[in-house]
């Protein structure tokens, strides 16, 4: 049974009960991720987030791990452009456990110097490897160039001069100024109390308080070209643009189509390039939303010489889907995403992120009968409005790899037709 209601220090509690599940999932979601960063700080969400697992005034960074570890449960966090998110799964009888320590990470976390120098040693360990791995490399690159100066382009991890740069008391102070009631859901999915557990988190979130605090900075798409030429066996491409918020009236169709042009084995980019003409070892397109924003992105994995004939042909793919989608198409693309939202409802620590991130992009738990129905309602002319809404914006274009044969990106603007 769903539940959404308010502690008295203003965070919000939604509770998803099952009496047949014999764990429970539970977290808090803090609307507070990398696009709320200054230039200077850039990556601070992300040092943060291990941080606050190294230490609290109750417990030593090995007393967390071994205290959730000990009952058999799982503890992890991860950071976003827009949200942080702190979880936990434990079996049903370890709930008050796994809230404490929650809690105390959330409020007790101290920062500690010594910890904090290893700490960094880490993440600039992971940021070198994300470093070593084009296909993740091109997406930062695609970010940064159709968000350029802005929070929103910016990488998550951040650099590692700046991870270096960063003090104890800058994580305090960050910690203090951005984790706010009002911007921190907690939420929990499976067998358990729901006003026993309302009470439980009264106590555990007294420390809690709010203040006025600065928002992100407005989204502003830009679009343009950045190429990296790097002595790689693989070509990493990606032809991005301006894509569809999550509160956007056209998200779901934007979801159908691009299962259409490139959301699986049976899409027409991975039919056309990958099985008919084998230019690719991979090719997929998706958006990628933020609150006020998204990024339409199509992805490719290519040869050195074969990117040369996949361009003309990825750029014909695009102009040739807006009129052309059939009935046969959309009808699996709703079937494919209504499987994968039930698929996804099914498993109880799905709930909790979902719910959770519900609450901080809509104000509410969206019922997935309300989806569906939004699903079911979608006609062909609405993916022809939404790809003549995207494909007609100015094209982001990120490449890494032996790059010399790619198209220019004024070739690639003439070819789509973009005017400017």
């Amino acid at each position: 049974m769903l539940s959404v209601s308010k502690l008295s220090n203003g965070m919000r509690l939604v509770t998803d009960t099952d009496a047949s599940s014999d764990t429970v999932s539970l977290g808090v979601w803090v609307s507070v991720g990398a696009r709320y960063e200054s230039p200077e700080i850039n990556g601070i969400s992300h040092v943060l987030e291990h941080m606050a697992f190294k230490g609290t005034l109750k417990r030593s960074a090995l007393q967390i791990s071994e205290e959730i570890e000990n009952v058999g449960g799982i503890i992890n966090a991860y950071t976003g452009k827009e949200m942080t998110a702190y979880y936990v799964k434990v079996l049903k009888e370890d709930l008050a456990l796994g809230l404490d320590i929650i809690a105390d990470i959330l409020q007790n976390s101290q920062m500690d110097a010594g910890e904090l120098e290893k700490e960094k040693g880490v993440i600039c360990q992971e940021i070198n490897m994300q470093n070593d791995t084009p296909d993740e490399m091109v997406f930062d690159y695609m970010s940064e160039t159709a968000f350029p100066n802005q929070a929103l382009g910016r990488s998550i991890a951040g650099t590692c001069d700046i991870v270096r740069s960063i003090t104890s008391q800058q994580l305090l102070d960050y910690m203090h100024t951005q984790y706010i009631a009002d911007r921190m859901i907690i939420s929990a999915s499976g067998n358990f109390d729901a006003d026993a557990f309302k009470v439980m988190c009264e106590s555990a979130f007294a420390g809690i308080g709010n203040h006025a605090v600065k928002g992100a900075e407005p989204a502003h798409y830009v679009g343009g070209d950045k190429r990296v030429d790097k002595a790689n066996e693989q070509v990493n491409l990606i032809l991005g643009f301006n894509g569809i918020s999550y509160t956007d009236k056209d998200y779901y169709a934007t979801r159908l189509m691009s299962a259409i042009l490139g959301g699986g084995m049976s899409s027409r980019l991975f039919q056309e390039i990958r099985e008919k003409r084998g230019l690719v070892y991979t090719i997929s397109s998706f958006n990628i939303p933020e609150s006020d924003a998204g990024t339409f992105a199509i992805y490719a994995g290519t040869g050195e010489k074969e990117v040369a004939e996949l361009m003309p042909v990825l750029c014909d793919e695009i102009l040739k889907l807006k009129g052309t989608i059939t009935d046969t198409e959309l009808t699996r693309a709703k079937n494919r995403l209504k499987a994968r939202l039930l698929m996804n409802a099914e498993a109880i620590s799905t709930h909790a992120e979902m719910n959770a991130t519900d609450m901080i992009v809509h104000g509410r738990v969206v019922p997935k009968e309300e989806i569906i129905a939004d699903i079911a309602s979608i006609t062909t002319a609405d993916l022809d409005k939404v790809a003549d809404r995207i494909f007609t914006t100015r094209p982001t274009l990120a490449s890494l790899g032996p790059i010399k044969h790619v198209m220019s990106y004024d070739d690639v603007c003439a070819r789509l037709g973009y005017k400017g």
